[in-house]
């Protein structure tokens, strides 16, 4: 019961990130768009520029292929366990991905299977089948629409000490076909962090 809960919220934050996609080019932050002499100094200022956020609580970090995509930290989490620390938006398009950390209740698969599940039953939505994706060896993903106007993602993949990490992605239909190389360049930058190494003590040799 409690893993179908944290299903239901990852629906809930879709259907939110949705909503948000919509309207979001219509909301453009100064300086994002426009034209001007000074437009392309500023894109290769962007182009050239990484960002790092390391969560060491929940065990990931994320590097952001460029400085487009805005980082909103959140912390919210839920009495089941699940914890939504971010959220990641692209500034000119309005495209979002929205970053849950679950209690290993289940696997990246059995997450996906039951998010597709999930959100097929929502009016208006269509989803892909899961498949493996390059994230990881475990990582799986798919592919969903809602109605005209929407177009996303997920991936799911484990994070450590027993975690999942789950990315949750969308961007308006009408966004140019270099955000989904975008979406996917930031979703392949959060990843668990590396686990501690315990030292191994050498025992010393008897002459």
């Amino acid at each position: 019961m409690g893993a179908m809960r944290m299903l239901g919220w990852g629906v809930l934050l879709l259907s939110t990130a949705c909503s948000a996609s919509r309207t979001a080019v219509t909301k453009a932050e100064p300086g994002t768009g426009g034209s001007g002499s000074g437009m392309a100094s500023d894109e290769s200022a962007i182009a050239s520029t990484t960002r790092r956020y390391v969560d060491e609580d929940l065990g990931f970090e994320i590097i952001r292929p460029t400085a487009e995509w805005q980082l909103d930290e959140t912390n919210e989490r839920t009495p089941e366990g699940l914890a939504i620390p971010v959220i990641l938006r692209h500034r000119v398009t309005g495209a979002q991905v929205v970053l849950q950390v679950a209690p290993g209740v289940a696997t990246p698969v059995q997450f996906a299977e039951r998010l597709t599940v999930g959100l097929r039953q929502q009016p208006g939505f269509t989803t892909t089948d899961p498949q493996p994706i390059a994230l990881s060896d475990s990582a799986v993903g798919f592919d969903f629409q809602v109605g005209e106007g929407v177009r996303g993602k997920v991936a799911v993949r484990e994070g450590n000490g027993g975690r999942v990490l789950m990315m949750l992605a969308t961007w308006p239909t009408e966004a140019s076909a270099g955000i989904t190389e975008s979406v996917d360049a930031l979703m392949a930058g959060v990843r668990p962090l590396p686990e501690p190494s315990v030292a191994v003590r050498s025992t010393p040799r008897t002459p």
